[in-house]
């Protein structure tokens, strides 16, 4: 298991609908993480820095095979098709990234 981290920014008139959706997120959205090995999947939000922090646990061992699997999914693209408009990627991020992962220094197992 890996534990991971990311970060994103979002826009702060997008904030309450992006709350709205992520309350009733679609069942075969959760379905599709699942099935690409992400568990323990979690959202976090910090105003008035409107920044999105992400954790989850990985359980696979192909995780870029596992993740194009994810974005092949037809419900998934229409899922970011609603989410990427809400939200602001870092400039500093890397090349093909959309939220910026986070170097893991700590972990306590």
């Amino acid at each position: 298991m890996e534990r991971m981290g990311f970060v994103l920014g979002i826009k702060a008139d997008a904030i309450p609908e992006y709350k709205r959706l992520h309350r009733e997120t679609w069942p075969e959205i959760i379905d599709i993480i699942s099935r690409a090995n992400i568990r323990n999947y979690s959202i976090f939000l910090k105003e008035p820095e409107n920044l999105l922090f992400a954790y989850w646990e990985y359980h696979g061992s192909d995780f870029a095979g596992d993740q194009a699997r994810l974005a092949a999914e037809p419900r998934m693209k229409d899922w970011w098709m609603l989410c990427e408009p809400m939200q602001a990627p870092l400039e500093t991020r890397q090349p093909g990234e959309w939220w910026a992962r986070l170097e893991s220094v700590f972990l306590k197992p």
